[in-house]
């Protein structure tokens, strides 16, 4: 398979690299493309009023090119930089859970949509915060697996897969499961100051506030230790799809 990496997190990003190794480990061909710089929590934004200026830059068996601009804008160029066809995108691995309402705000998971919408297959991949380089390379090996079952499996229309691990060591996991999103919301605010000079502004609080999960979501799961893989899209079920295609995985 041809694989194309991106990533909110930009070039660098060791989870990038991760996701590289696993593919090229399985023999697969990668195609790098992401952001120049940290692009986190920009969700689908398009860049529309700038040059788009992309820069090759070495990378261990692959072609890789650091883009000045969006996750989004790297899932288009991605396959216009390829000299083949793209058979997979993988976004990620994201420092940080991209599951529930974060998936809203998300350049991973942004990403992930934009190459749907280009028709090519996608899955973000995302870890919780403080994980080493072992866990991460099982969550890239997983995330190639599970690519890999998807080869000759249509997604539905705009959708696309989203798999998180927690940030536990890897023999600590529980199963992998297959859960809807939380819709539980964010409830942190701003805080208010005064400038010496008397001007207004807001920063917003440290420290994520969240409404409870919902029993069986995926935030909820991850919390309990499981990696957990979710179709994200226009679906009305999309758990039906997901037991039907990963059978062994159905609670």
């Amino acid at each position: 398979m041809h694989f194309l990496l991106t990533n909110d997190d930009g070039i660098d990003a060791v989870g990038l690299k991760s996701l590289s190794i696993a593919a090229l480990e399985r023999g697969h061909k990668v195609t790098v493309c992401a952001p120049l710089t940290q692009q986190s929590a920009v969700s689908h934004h398009l860049t529309l009023s700038a040059p788009l200026i992309v820069r090759e830059v070495p990378w261990e068996n692959a072609k890789a090119y650091a883009v000045a601009g969006t996750p989004a804008d790297c899932a288009r160029l991605g396959r216009l930089l390829s000299d083949e066809p793209i058979d997979f995108v993988l976004s990620g691995i994201n420092n940080g859970e991209n599951a529930g309402t974060a998936t809203y705000y998300s350049g991973t998971v942004s990403a992930a949509r934009e190459a749907r919408m280009c028709n090519m297959p996608a899955m973000a991949v995302s870890i919780r915060y403080n994980a080493d380089e072992r866990t991460r390379l099982t969550l890239a090996r997983l995330a190639i697996s599970l690519a890999e079952r998807m080869k000759d499996v249509p997604l539905p229309r705009l959708s696309l897969l989203n798999l998180n691990a927690p940030s536990l060591p890897p023999e600590q996991w529980k199963p992998l499961r297959l859960a809807p999103m939380s819709d539980a919301f964010y409830l942190d605010t701003y805080e208010r100051r005064t400038s010496p000079r008397g001007a207004i502004y807001f920063w917003l609080e440290s420290g994520l506030k969240v409404e409870p999960h919902r029993p069986g979501t995926d935030m909820a799961l991850l919390e309990e230790g499981h990696p957990v893989l979710s179709l994200i899209g226009p679906m009305q079920d999309d758990m039906c799809w997901l037991a039907a295609n990963f059978p062994d995985l159905a609670p």
